[in-house]
């Protein structure tokens, strides 16, 4: 008898994020496994690539990966979350004839929870195994935090496992601290297929390093979103000299600031959106990759991992909490210092700079820390052994 797995996630691709990425990366293992069938609920979300076009307001169905996906139409949102009058009824059509034995259910999602909740009441009807996939802790809603406070220590109490992305995030969180009896710790991945060298990259960072002959590449990436923190990134390039050069590719509500901030300095150079192969070029030209990320909304860093991949060391802030200094190790891979500290971060861009056998060898660590831990394959690895083998508590 087939196992029956349903995920339920903010959204998906061609939504991107880093709970999607994950949500999707699941689907791919569990395709794997012969004896598994499965199904993916979400919120539809405005976004296209390719065939797949999604209208937020539309509920529909389609396949990512070979694996059906109900999208769940949204009229509005409140505090950065969909609100949808349809999830509530394909969510229980789910339960009533899919009938799924496993459900991962990625969190934060509290508006998704309301309708979870009644399932997890009644186990004797519906018993499936729980496992709630921690990403990170509510911290920028502080009264979202607490509106939902009880309805998240339910969550925990009812999940029979608790997956989160790094025993760092574990120790530092409040919630699951409490838990860690429930706790498996599976990291997040990067593909190295997307992240690939073909010629036509190797020429393209040929260009770049080109175009800045003789300087220190300094490479950052992400939204521009206050907790990504490139504000202190920018900060930081009034401590340096000429021989820098500050990359910050990305885009997003900060970035007219961020540019009115950086006005007058040239070492500081936008770059905008880059699509997979200007973003690779970049990994492969820079020299120093820079994280700049302040606080526990980043959980983990994705991006980091895969600046981490291209043999170059990071630098990153001290995040109490936070999987990023889990990711890159302090004198290991890379460089960390106080949290918001712009002149440390300077001056760490410096050290390495100025010492290119450091460089060398923390970032031959770095590719091998994230060969063995952060990797598709180990991620995959994981994943189908944890749901086939692990059991309800």
């Amino acid at each position: 008898m087939n196992t029956r797995l349903l995920q339920i996630s903010n959204y998906l691709y061609p939504n991107i994020g880093g709970i999607e990425q994950v949500a999707r990366d699941i689907a791919g293992a569990v395709s794997e496994l012969p004896e598994f069938e499965q199904k993916i609920l979400c919120f539809n979300e405005t976004a296209r690539d390719g065939d797949i076009v999604c209208n937020r307001k539309e509920t529909v169905r389609d396949r990512v990966d070979g694996v059906e996906v109900i999208r769940c139409g949204c009229v509005t949102k409140q505090a950065s979350q969909s609100i949808s009058l349809t999830f509530g009824s394909e969510l229980k059509k789910l339960m009533e004839s899919f009938r799924p034995d496993i459900v991962i259910f990625h969190y934060p999602n509290p508006f998704q929870c309301i309708f979870l909740e009644k399932y997890l009441k009644n186990q004797a009807r519906y018993p499936f195994r729980f496992i709630l996939y921690w990403h990170l802790d509510i911290t920028k809603q502080k009264r979202l935090e607490k509106l939902f406070r009880a309805q998240t220590i339910r969550l925990l109490e009812r999940a029979d496992q608790i997956v989160a992305t790094s025993p760092v995030y574990i120790d530092g969180s409040p919630f699951l601290s409490r838990y860690r009896e429930k706790c498996v710790v599976i990291p997040n991945c990067i593909s190295t297929a997307r992240l690939a060298v073909t010629e036509s990259i190797r020429e393209k960072a040929a260009r770049i390093r080109k175009q800045y002959e003789g300087k220190i590449l300094c490479f950052g990436i992400g939204r521009h979103i206050p907790y990504k923190g490139f504000t202190y990134l920018v900060q930081a390039s009034r401590y340096l000299d000429d021989r820098f050069r500050i990359l910050i590719g990305g885009k997003g509500p900060l970035t007219e600031e961020l540019k009115a901030q950086a006005r007058g300095d040239e070492k500081v150079v936008f770059l905008g959106r880059l699509d997979d192969e200007g973003l690779i070029a970049h990994f492969v030209a820079m020299d120093i990759f820079c994280f700049p990320s302040i606080t526990k909304n980043e959980a983990f860093g994705i991006a980091l991992a895969e600046g981490l991949y291209f043999g170059k060391p990071a630098v990153t802030f001290t995040i109490p909490g936070s999987g990023v200094n889990y990711v890159n190790r302090k004198d290991e891979t890379g460089l960390e210092v106080p949290n918001g500290d712009s002149k440390a971060y300077a001056e760490a861009l410096i050290r390495l700079a100025e010492d290119p056998e450091l460089r060398e060898k923390l970032g031959a660590a770095a590719r091998k820390r994230v060969e063995e831990l952060f990797l598709t394959e180990a991620f995959r690895r994981k994943i189908r052994v944890f749901l086939t083998q692990g059991e309800r508590t």
